[in-house]
């Protein structure tokens, strides 16, 4: 995927687009219509979330067949809401990565295919990079630079952002991240699945001082995270207490607690590294309430900005890709006709586009 190529708008890309997002890394289909001048006009999504409960977790297979079923209907939506044609579409960015390698074809093969069919650039778009810029949504984003905590079932990790394209990975996860241990921990205590919100809900109801959590890897200079040791005491906690009146949501509690403590002496260091006055909260676990409460809390300390995406783009949607695609559209990137799609994609292997937003 060549982001430095160019249509044949010239060196500085498309002025004007209407661009349609398309977002199927894993288990949510995303459908956005994002205009360069009017903003957001629609978006749809579609969440697999009760096809997956039964096994606990995605089921790869599962989740592409339903992004080939519910894909174009959500197209076909949000273009009735925006009362736009196909026609009218300048251009396509899609998810091609990282992800679930079936479900990101899924998205890419549509994506391209109506590009071409559209006699249209189409532009491929980093899953990450979508979470970052997705509180430039809202109506008071974020100003350039920025460091960003990127928290999802996937990913954890701390990212210096200095514009479209210009990221520093500060930190990441050595195992587990957030997300997966936040799953696995309901999955531990019977709660179901998604596990984060449960393990939320429990935890409302419990003390979080009653059993000691570690607070891993912050006894130890650096920016990485590391969730499986804290996955393993809890595990270990539950097994010893099971049968105590109450331990199931004091050890939600508990583990909740550990892991947003962890998350803000982490997010407290990369702000001194860098010295950026403004952190953004990005992924599926930023819509976590305790962890805003402790960034919030945290700003307000030591003298940060905290800002988040509203809560229905902190998971994944097709919002976040079609604002991405449309700042890398109007750089003049664009893509070939090969469809290509990553399972594992670095985020700092992207480069910043001259001519996009900074």
């Amino acid at each position: 995927m060549d982001y430095n190529a160019r249509d044949s708008a010239g060196q500085n890309g498309l002025a004007i687009v209407l661009v349609l997002g398309i977002e199927t890394s894993c288990d949510e289909t995303g459908v956005a219509l994002f205009d360069s001048e009017q903003g957001l006009l629609a978006h749809a999504l579609y969440s697999q979330v009760e096809l997956h409960a039964d096994y606990g977790g995605v089921v790869p297979e599962i989740a592409s067949r339903d992004h080939v079923r519910k894909l174009l209907p959500l197209v076909n939506a949000c273009l009735s809401e925006a009362s736009r044609r196909r026609e009218d579409i300048d251009g396509v960015a899609y998810t091609a990565g990282p992800g679930l390698i079936g479900a990101l074809l899924v998205g890419a093969a549509v994506g391209r295919s109506l590009a071409l069919a559209l006699d249209c650039p189409a532009v491929a778009v980093h899953h990450m990079e979508g979470h970052l810029l997705a509180p430039m949504l809202e109506p008071e984003p974020p100003e350039f630079p920025f460091v960003a905590l990127l928290v999802s079932g996937g990913h954890s990790m701390l990212v210096e952002v200095t514009g479209v394209g210009g990221y520093t990975v500060l930190g990441e996860t050595l195992d587990d991240a957030a997300g997966e241990a936040f799953d696995k921990t309901a999955k531990l205590l019977g709660l179901g699945y998604p596990g984060g919100p449960a393990v939320a809900r429990l935890a409302q109801q419990g003390d979080p001082q009653r059993y000691a959590f570690p607070r891993p890897m912050t006894d130890r200079p650096g920016l990485d995270f590391s969730f499986s040791g804290l996955k393993t005491h809890t595990l270990n906690l539950w097994r010893t207490h099971a049968e105590e009146p109450g331990a199931a949501a004091d050890i939600a509690a508990g583990f909740e607690c550990a892991v947003v403590d962890t998350m803000v002496i982490k997010c407290r260091r990369a702000m001194q590294h860098t010295g950026a006055r403004t952190l953004v909260v990005a992924g599926g676990v930023g819509a976590n309430r305790a962890l805003r409460d402790g960034l919030r809390a945290a700003g307000r300390k030591y003298g940060w900005k905290v800002s988040y995406p509203r809560l229905e783009f902190c998971t994944d949607n097709g919002a976040m890709i079609a604002f991405a695609g449309c700042q890398r559209l109007q750089a003049g990137a664009t893509e070939g006709l090969a469809i290509e799609a990553r399972a594992r994609w670095p985020l700092d292997s992207l480069e910043p586009l001259p001519g996009a937003m900074a």
